[in-house]
């Protein structure tokens, strides 16, 4: 059976956004499009992505993909599972206009179909790769007495900066044209993600980034573009 890209929607306003942004993925992948009102499917095997419109909702009770039920798809789809929050439904376009796909990245535990999976989108899309890696201080630093010395913060940051090349050096050989931004901070990775989200084709993380699960729910509560999660 041929590879799809299967978009399952609702039929409000995200699940347009869901069905746009799924039929322009197709197009730059040359992959036929289906779409599927209501339930969920259970027959991935063929779906090369899925698509989910991921109504607003406080209590996480309505709609086909409520985050609940959407985190428990990812937890088992051997493919990448793209959300598409409510909340980017005002935003004009944003897979067509974008200029960049971010990718949070744990520098210490790359997730290589992540990593590949975000070059590739990039490439199709001939945008910038945005690489965000986000780390903190070592657990010694609560320790010392008078605060952190600026050479032992620096000597901490440029260690971050290289293990993050190190992780990105194989993939830019595989993806010469694809401009990246490689991004070390020191922030929550959530915070630091959301910060630069908003307008992106798309933010790609690994299935265990940030911690799993729960991790991902708080993201996509805030997130105000596509989300991709990446087995």
């Amino acid at each position: 059976m041929s590879r799809v890209i299967i978009a399952c929607v609702n039929g409000t306003g995200s699940g347009h956004m869901a069905v746009e942004w799924a039929a322009h993925e197709a197009s730059l992948r040359d992959l036929p499009l289906e779409v599927r009102y209501g339930a969920l499917p259970n027959d991935l095997n063929a779906a090369a992505m899925l698509v989910l419109d991921l109504p607003a909702a406080q209590d996480d009770t309505t709609g086909p993909a409520t985050i609940p039920a959407a985190l428990a798809l990812t937890a088992a789809s051997a493919c990448a599972v793209v959300l598409i929050p409510d909340a980017i439904v005002p935003v004009a376009a944003p897979a067509h206009g974008a200029t960049q796909v971010i990718l949070g990245i744990d520098a210490r535990r790359p997730a290589e179909l992540a990593i590949d999976f975000a070059f590739d989108a990039a490439q199709a899309r001939g945008v910038r790769l945005h690489a965000l890696h986000a780390w903190e201080l070592p657990a010694c630093a609560a320790g010392l007495p008078f605060g952190i010395p600026e050479e032992d913060r620096a000597t901490w940051e440029d260690h971050e900066v290289q293990l993050l090349a190190d992780a990105l050096r194989p993939w830019r050989v595989k993806y010469p044209r694809v401009p990246v931004l490689e991004d070390v901070v020191l922030l929550d990775p959530s915070d630091a993600l959301l910060h630069h989200a908003e307008g992106a084709a798309f933010l790609v993380v690994g299935r265990g980034f940030g911690g799993g699960p729960g991790f991902v729910h708080a993201l996509l509560r805030e997130a105000r573009c596509p989300v991709a999660i990446v087995p």
